[in-house]
């Protein structure tokens, strides 16, 4: 194990407990677990640009429900495989092991419990964490987590369960989608959600899930391009424009203790901080109505007092942009396991997308320097206290 100065924090790194797992595999609509004939294993569904594929599939395979031999799986299936990698805590060890990763913080991924019926929504997120939970348990001091919150519950169920969530002995914050009650996270019924978070010192880690209409791919996007369009473009803009909503509702200025982790480097807010700046003291609007005066605090305060980024985005290019834009004492690395599994090699061995943001951090911060020591660990053990076992 490293030294406390040099540990290898993994802040982005998803698990599915098997209730979650359960719960999926019995829904028909998106999100949803499915098996398909001929198909090693069951494919993990959650895109909108994949439900017209799935509808074909399903359509194929009705008609042929009759013939006398199965038909083999379709070339292209929606999804992605559920391996072990997804479920398994032997395997998440093992993943961390093979990397050098001293401590992971585990959360579920999209899209949570956003589906989930409000009057399930509660209890349901208590199971949940209650797995992470035991996990970790399972492996102090390597293992913490981000709770899952009941954000379709009624407004009583859902600040109770922060007020839970606080008590488990390895939480270190929550994850979240950019929908939030429904109407994204510049609404004003989140400001209580907000306060009670902060209150608890529970740092938000921000993901994306629902990227941009399928319409803005083309025609062509589902049946030639795969997956690359929605995940490398669509998920970095749905968090840049949930960010900036936040802030032009003035929401930081509101919940000033309010600490969020932003997934894959923020999106493209490091770049586009600029040109949201540069629009607002343009704007017309605004300004008559007295929100460009000097009291204003810019986008690039609250990314440097309020904001994290992790490391999740392959390049040094762009891990530079996220430097300059928070500050390297903000960011912590992360690896989006089990996503992103290598394609031609072991997947018990090597992954790119531990490898690559690791080279990122070396690349614009100098091997083993003070900075690339932070970012690779230092920051995740001093901002989520991973030294504590409260």
């Amino acid at each position: 194990m490293a030294s406390s100065d040099t540990k290898v924090v993994d802040i982005h790194t998803h698990m599915y407990p098997p209730a979650y797992v359960e719960l999926l595999e019995s829904r028909k609509t998106i999100p949803l677990i499915r098996r398909f004939t001929g198909a090693k294993d069951p494919r993990y569904i959650i895109l909108p640009a994949e439900a017209e594929t799935l509808d074909k599939i399903s359509s194929a395979e009705s008609e042929t429900a009759s013939a006398s031999a199965p038909a083999p799986a379709p070339a292209n299936l929606p999804g992605r495989p559920v391996t072990s990698h997804y479920s398994s805590l032997a395997q998440k060890l093992h993943f961390m092991d093979t990397h050098g990763i001293d401590i992971s913080v585990i959360s579920l991924a999209n899209p949570w419990l956003d589906f989930v019926p409000s009057e399930t929504a509660g209890e349901t997120a208590k199971s949940i964490n209650a797995a992470f939970s035991d996990m970790c348990g399972t492996a102090p001091g390597r293992l913490f987590f981000f709770a899952t919150l009941p954000l379709t519950a009624p407004p009583e169920t859902l600040l109770a369960a922060i007020g839970h969530i606080k008590g488990l002995r390895y939480c270190r914050g929550v994850i979240l989608g950019t929908s939030g009650l429904g109407k994204g996270l510049d609404d004003a019924a989140l400001v209580p959600v907000f306060r009670a978070l902060a209150a608890n010192k529970l740092t938000i880690f921000l993901h994306p899930h629902y990227g941009l209409p399928s319409e803005v791919w083309g025609p062509r996007a589902t049946d030639e391009y795969g997956h690359v369009l929605p995940l490398a473009l669509g998920f970095p803009m749905e968090t840049t424009i949930a960010v900036a909503r936040m802030y032009l509702a003035g929401l930081f200025d509101a919940v000033p203790d309010l600490r969020m982790l932003l997934a894959h480097s923020g999106g493209t807010l490091p770049f586009l901080a600029g040109r949201v700046e540069s629009c607002i003291v343009h704007d017309r609007h605004l300004v008559r109505e007295g929100r460009v005066g000097p009291a204003r605090r810019t986008i690039w305060q609250v990314l440097r007092e309020q904001v994290y980024l992790d490391a999740v985005i392959y390049s040094d290019v762009g891990l530079k942009a996220a430097i300059d834009a928070s500050g390297v004492d903000r960011l912590m690395f992360g690896t989006d396991h089990p996503f992103f599994p290598p394609l031609t090699s072991d997947e018990q061995g090597e992954w790119e997308s531990m490898t690559w943001n690791k080279e990122a951090v070396t690349k614009a911060l100098g091997a083993d320097s003070e900075g690339a020591r932070a970012v690779m660990g230092g920051n995740a053990v001093r901002v989520l206290r991973l030294y504590e076992e409260e």
